[in-house]
């Protein structure tokens, strides 16, 4: 019978990845009970190994892109994970009810973190890096790309919807003139964006989207459908129907994905964005029908590929000071393995992100990408 060592050696036949192997992209097995981990549990066994110190590897990010090039984790299905699978199917995880849980789980983990990793304004999005050299660089040309893109002009009043600690916001009215409001499900994004705003007409409120009032020249989400869930993603749309005038246009940024999975990798759920799934263009397109008429679809998706290799070397250039404030080592290996795998996934094109401009039917203008 086939050890657990040799049928997983068998398994990276073809990915150019070795065990124990002399290159920075090839694992390091530090514990040989990894083996058996990995193929009871598949993708959580092998995160939940490296943040046990099970293993490593010093270019995560390659040693990601070619198991994701190989299509290597379709090799290892544990039947136990078919069960969250089957329960995302029959039970909707992103309820009103839950609203608030990723909020908690993952946008209050701390400032302390995030103002470490992120750029200056603390934009948790993709950066636009076509013509910028550095991370704050890249982070502006978005936030402007997406002003641009909106037509924004002084004195329209713009919703922001998963507006983060406000980083658009800021921006859209110190540059174009407008006056903002952003909802989030996270207190700590309202507290410490409150106050970097205060001087500006920005206004930020803890409240779901579903619980949005109001009628907005604009309106914006960046990084926020993610954590919308299919089941809801009509109800999303028919949310900004009513919310925005006849005349208005829609920008939904957001990642997404070619695999048509009713959940996230089991990992990811568990660790870093509870009940999360990304959005496959068939099932944004029939929440759109009948609702709104796409203008434009723009991808930029290898653009985050450099966005989280910048905030890993933000994490590692501030990792004493984040040590001293309660992000222990394991918090760390966790934290190494979200950004670096998800860069491999960007740079493998298994993840996109896009922005969709979007106007209702009826809409008289006439909309002109930008690039």
């Amino acid at each position: 019978m086939k050890s657990s060592r040799q049928t997983i050696q068998d398994l990276l036949t073809g990915t150019d990845v070795e065990l124990n192997g002399e290159r920075p992209f090839d694992i390091q097995v530090h514990d040989e009970r990894f083996y058996d981990r990995v193929l009871s549990d598949g993708s959580t066994g092998l995160g939940e190994a490296y943040m046990d110190g099970w293993w490593d590897c010093e270019d995560m990010d390659v040693m990601m892109d070619k198991l994701l090039r190989a299509d290597l984790e379709s090799r290892v299905s544990p039947a136990k994970l078919i069960i969250p699978v089957l329960y995302s199917k029959v039970v909707n995880r992103q309820r009103r009810a839950r609203a608030f849980d990723i909020g908690r789980r993952h946008y209050d983990l701390g400032n302390d973190l995030y103002r470490r990793m992120l750029d200056n304004r603390m934009t948790y999005t993709c950066g636009y890096w076509a013509q910028a050299s550095c991370l704050d660089e890249a982070q502006e040309h978005k936030l402007d790309l997406v002003c641009r893109k909106m037509q924004l002009e002084p004195g329209m009043r713009v919703l922001d919807i998963g507006c983060g600690w406000g980083s658009f916001a800021g921006f859209a009215a110190e540059h174009y003139g407008v006056e903002v409001v952003g909802v989030t499900v996270s207190s700590e994004q309202v507290e410490l964006g409150s106050e970097l705003l205060r001087d500006l007409p920005v206004e930020l409120r803890l409240q779901d989207y579903r619980d949005v009032d109001g009628v907005y020249d604009r309106v914006v989400s960046l990084g926020m459908f993610e954590h919308v869930g299919a089941r809801n993603y009509r109800r999303f749309m028919d949310v900004v129907l009513a919310r925005l005038k006849d005349d208005g246009l829609l920008l939904l940024h957001t990642i997404g994905t070619n695999t048509p999975k009713t959940a996230v990798d089991p990992w990811t759920d568990k660790y870093i964005f509870p009940g999360g799934m990304l959005p496959t263009a068939a099932r944004i397109c029939a929440a759109l029908e009948g609702r709104f008429i796409i203008e434009d679809w723009h991808n930029f998706g290898a653009d985050y590929d450099p966005t989280l290799m910048a905030w890993m070397a933000n994490v590692d250039r501030h990792r004493g000071e984040l040590a001293a404030r309660g992000y222990d080592e394991r918090f760390y290996r966790m934290w190494r393995y979200f950004l670096l795998s998800s860069a491999g996934a960007f740079r493998a094109r298994r993840n996109h992100l896009w922005q969709i401009v979007l106007t209702k039917p009826g809409y008289s203008g006439v909309y002109r990408s930008i690039r």
